[in-house]
């Protein structure tokens, strides 16, 4: 029981007498989660919030990051979102699990598989140097079914770039501005769209940056309606974020 079609499923079988309510309730009692010590994997996180669990990799051992994600595909899951991993990680997952590994963000899709597209998010960057954080967003939002389109080094040092891109930020349903020095790019954006803006301020800047705190209290103190902001550097929360505004049930696909 690991995704909501696997419940009606399971609620059908009861309704047309196939499967006892006791079964039902066994099978439910036992589908939740999975201890394997060192961690408790969440399997029905995809029913309640419509997506897998997400494993970040940071502070775990290549051995148990394989045990975790060997687990989540046995019971079926797809497009296992692995965060923060190095490339010998990745290659030494790459041993016995299928894996897309991409290096600038660190980030592994375990069992990739083809879904369809839907809506259209916008990950904007202010310069080259944000782009690890914006490709974990913008990785994330894909491997979780949404259409995303690139605009990198579009910041305000050279505003005309982003004023060219006016086409695709206005179709956009949420817009991703990743940006570190003073962290502007996200009050420019929020000032000219009609959707949702996810404020990412990154590590990107000199010493009174102060690792994109200063960029995070600009974000914050943005005087353009309709941003938000994550924590520093965090671009798989905002990618997530993202799917969750781009994916609301009533909005209807074009």
């Amino acid at each position: 029981m690991d995704n909501k079609q696997d419940i009606l499923e399971l609620l059908r079988k009861v309704a047309e007498g196939k499967v006892s309510p006791e079964d039902a309730m066994l099978n439910l009692k036992e589908a939740p989660f999975e201890d394997l010590d060192y961690a408790k994997i969440d399997f029905h996180r995809s029913v309640r919030q419509g997506a897998a669990e997400v494993i970040y990799g940071a502070g775990k051992t290549p051995e148990q990051i394989r045990g975790i994600v060997c687990t989540m595909g046995e019971r079926g899951c797809r497009n296992i979102l692995v965060t923060r991993i190095g490339q010998e990680t990745a290659d030494y997952l790459k041993e016995t699990i299928p894996i897309d590994y991409h290096a600038i963000p660190r980030l592994g899709i375990a069992f990739p598989e083809e879904r369809k597209k839907r809506g259209h998010i916008v990950v904007a960057t202010g310069g080259t140097s944000d782009m690890a954080v914006a490709e974990e967003a913008a990785l994330t939002a894909e491997a979780m079914g949404n259409r995303v389109t690139r605009l990198y080094d579009v910041g305000v040092a050279g505003l005309h770039r982003l004023l060219s891109n006016l086409d695709p930020l206005m179709q956009a349903r949420c817009v991703i501005a990743v940006a570190g020095m003073e962290g502007a790019l996200a009050s420019v954006v929020g000032g000219l769209v009609d959707c949702p803006v996810i404020a990412v301020p990154t590590s990107v800047g000199y010493g009174a940056s102060f690792g994109g705190l200063s960029a995070l209290l600009s974000m914050l103190n943005s005087c353009a309606s309709g941003c938000s902001v994550v924590n520093i550097d965090n671009g798989f929360g905002a990618g997530y974020l993202a799917s969750r505004i781009n994916q609301m049930e009533g909005i209807k696909e074009e």
